[in-house]
């Protein structure tokens, strides 16, 4: 089912982004602009969706120029703030941004199934890297107790789990946006509701997203913790 990640991922991850800025450029910039900016008397409703989604956009571009490699889920943003600027400045109805919200968390789901049988499931990248999990005890630790086994029947929990924390995401930005956009496009109150979406998607998703992930996590190390032996501490990488 696949092996641990190696040290060198270690390197990609401590350049990541913190999250307060992604909280300012993929966040609260979009929703102040597309809610106080999009009159006529300011940038106007077009630009406001421009200007509003370049930021994100921006954002996730410097992030693929830092990392100096394709990141699966900065290309992942891309690709939908993409969707969501196209069908905005071309007026299309407001249920093709209902079933774009649904579609990339649906498709994570599906993706993170499938990734159980490739040499690196998703659930590594999600929830185990480098940075955090002392790997290289973990696997030295797994093959002196003959659990490399148990260690897979492991992941294919964690990853069902996570799989069914992609698909609620679905489902809530399904809703989440069904409920808000109500207005025609191409108008300053459906720029508005475009920016009330974005604001409440951290509170309404991503929160209770984060308190998944973070009991699938547990559980993992947890589990881990069993069949290793180690201690929470030497479960951990030292910095």
């Amino acid at each position: 089912m696949g092996s641990l990640p190696t040290e060198n991922d270690s390197k990609t991850a401590e350049k990541q982004p913190s999250l307060l800025w992604n909280l300012i450029f993929n966040l609260a910039l979009p929703t102040i602009i597309l809610t106080k900016l999009s009159a006529e008397d300011y940038l106007g409703i077009k630009l406001a969706i421009v200007i509003a989604l370049s930021f994100p956009l921006g954002y996730g571009l410097r992030d693929l120029v830092v990392a100096k490699k394709i990141n699966f889920f900065s290309a992942l943003g891309i690709v939908s703030i993409g969707l969501t600027g196209g069908i905005s400045l071309m007026e299309l109805d407001a249920s093709y941004i209902a079933m774009k919200e649904a579609a990339i968390p649906a498709m994570l789901s599906i993706a993170t199934l499938v990734s159980l049988k490739t040499s690196q499931p998703l659930v590594h990248t999600f929830l185990l890297n480098d940075a955090v999990v002392n790997t290289q005890s973990v696997s030295q630790a797994l093959t002196a107790n003959n659990a490399h086994h148990d260690f897979n029947k492991l992941l294919l929990n964690a990853s069902i789990f996570l799989s069914g924390s992609f698909f609620l995401s679905a489902l809530l930005n399904y809703i989440l946006a069904v409920v808000i956009l109500t207005a025609d496009p191409g108008t300053e109150l459906f720029n508005q509701q475009l920016g009330k979406m974005t604001a409440l998607s951290f509170p309404v998703i991503a929160l209770p997203l984060t308190v998944i992930l973070a009991a699938n996590l547990l559980y993992i190390f947890r589990g881990i913790s069993r069949l290793t032996n180690l201690s929470m501490e030497q479960l951990l990488t030292k910095k």
